[in-house]
């Protein structure tokens, strides 16, 4: 209720409707009566009904059957192993954009209904904590979006690709869908003659059967839900080897192979050259998946990055505008998918860094300066601050427009405090700092306060006070060997493509 009207009810009515509310919970308890099922969350500050409590989901083993129409709902499965983290009368996993048909637990059958987004699954007897859990759902995945909903299943010219980040996993199969709960996963995709399906990870077995051809996949790395990728349509898969024998696969409509190959081509250098900035490549695999859709977005799906094919084929885009976006999504490897983040405000973590080597490729190998790009970013820094709070404090997302999160502040903003960073703690203790952080975390998670504990270790000083004002202030703090940089009112520029 909004404080504006709760201040209008006189005090001796709340204190009786206060009184008769106790007392009937105290009846329902005494009778034994079970509360009603509701949505829960882990509490992340902006999606509070994200993620669940009780559990840790060790695996995803997620089957689809594709009906040869990407308007058609998809049969599925979702299969979860989890182990208990607390007594669990009830489940609840996230799921908000299908039908379900029935739900297992621990193999017996197991009565479930919805609450919000969630799906909520009461099993025959209580989990004790440190209990193994397997939960079987049958259900549909919808491809047609909802009225003002973003994500999940996107519709291309030839069939179906996902992007599920930041909240809409569970718009495709039930879930815990909060990227602090990583898990394996293994897709099985059945589709008719004709179509080509793959998904995250490396290819396990293809059968064929009466017409229809089944795909097998399975990660080797845990992954967070938001990234999970399946794309099927009339394609392609192209192959070829990158830094160390590093298997390459490249998912691209079959007729557009030729036009697209000069692109792809690219991406070994380009893994090359992340290595020789931060470390070994930390996936099985790597490759593009580039679609024939609009989305308005480029996206990390973990080890096969969503493209548009637009990108590639626009006469609009500059040839080294279109290799630093590749290689923003190809750094989110190590920075968003093996280093994960904690919470949603983490998410400069991701955003801030691929902004970095976007911005560090495009000065080394286009010579498009990064003292300029980021004096301009410093410019606009406290508006972005202003409309969308601090890099590691943003503003929650506009009602119904989850994407608004990827505002200018975790990417340009939260790039412009790295930089100030290595103006701080120089080149070399700034370069040794990004290699630590990509191997202390790998195939975890992490937060804003270890990434701040962990430059204080390199720097070999306490940096609580220069993160306080870069990542939490509301002003731009002065930026290190650059005290005639200002930040106004100015507007930020127009027409920049959102990147994931």
């Amino acid at each position: 209720m909004p404080h504006s009207l709760r201040s209008v009810i006189p005090r001796a009515r709340r204190a009786r409707a206060a009184l008769l509310a106790s007392a009937a919970s105290v009846c329902l308890i005494a009778a034994g009566v079970p509360s009603p099922p509701e949505p829960l969350g882990i509490g992340d500050r902006l999606f509070p009904t994200l993620g669940n409590p009780g559990y840790d989901v060790r695996s995803y083993d997620l089957s689809f059957v594709y009906p040869g129409s990407n308007s058609k709902p998809l049969a599925a499965v979702t299969s979860i192993r989890a182990l208990v983290t607390e007594p669990l009368k009830r489940i609840n996993l996230d799921f908000a954009h299908g039908t379900v048909q029935s739900v297992d637990v621990n193999g017996a059958p197991a009565t479930f209904t919805s609450a919000g987004e969630d799906l909520v699954i009461t099993p025959n007897t209580p989990l004790p904590k440190g209990s193994a859990l397997r939960i079987t759902v049958r259900h549909t995945s919808d491809p047609v979006a909802e009225k003002g909903r973003d994500g999940g299943w996107v519709r291309t010219e030839d069939g179906l690709v996902m992007a599920n980040q930041a909240d809409a996993a569970h718009l495709v199969f039930p879930c815990n869908d909060h990227p602090s709960d990583k898990a394996m996963f293994t897709f099985h995709v059945t589709t008719p003659e004709g179509y080509t399906a793959v998904a995250n990870g490396v290819p396990v077995r293809t059968e064929r059967a009466g017409g229809e051809t089944t795909w097998t996949y399975r990660t080797e790395h845990p992954m967070a839900t938001e990234l999970a990728q399946v794309s099927i349509g009339r394609t392609v898969v192209l192959h070829r080897r990158g830094p160390h024998g590093l298997p390459i696969r490249d998912v691209v409509p079959a007729e557009d192979q030729a036009l697209l190959e000069p692109w792809l081509e690219k991406t070994a250098d380009q893994i090359a050259w992340m290595e020789k900035k931060v470390g070994p490549y930390p996936f099985e695999t790597y490759g593009m998946l580039i679609a024939r859709a609009q989305t308005g977005f480029e996206l990390e799906t973990q080890t096969l990055s969503l493209f548009e094919k637009e990108l590639f084929t626009a006469s609009s885009y500059p040839k080294w505008y279109v290799e630093s976006i590749a290689l923003h999504e190809l750094s989110h490897q190590w920075f968003g998918d093996s280093v994960s983040p904690r919470t949603w405000s983490d998410l400069w973590l991701n955003e801030g860094h691929a902004t970095w080597y976007e911005a560090l490729y495009a000065e080394e190998t286009a010579h498009h300066s990064m003292e300029q790009r980021m004096k301009a970013a410093y410019a606009l820094s406290d508006r972005w601050r202003a409309l969308g709070g601090p890099p590691a404090e943003p503003k929650e997302p506009e009602a119904g427009q989850k994407i608004s999160l990827f505002r200018p502040n975790v990417y340009d903003g939260a790039a412009l405090v790295l930089y100030a960073l290595r103006q701080e703690i120089g080149t070399a203790a700034f370069e040794h700092l990004e290699r630590a952080w990509v191997a202390v975390h790998r195939d975890r998670t992490a937060t804003t306060a270890d990434f701040e504990r962990l430059a204080s270790t390199v720097a070999g000083r306490d940096l609580s006070a220069f993160f306080q004002g870069w990542l939490h202030g509301q002003k731009t703090p002065p930026m290190p060997g650059h005290p005639d940089w200002a930040s106004g009112p100015a507007e930020a520029p127009a027409g920049a493509r959102q990147v994931g």
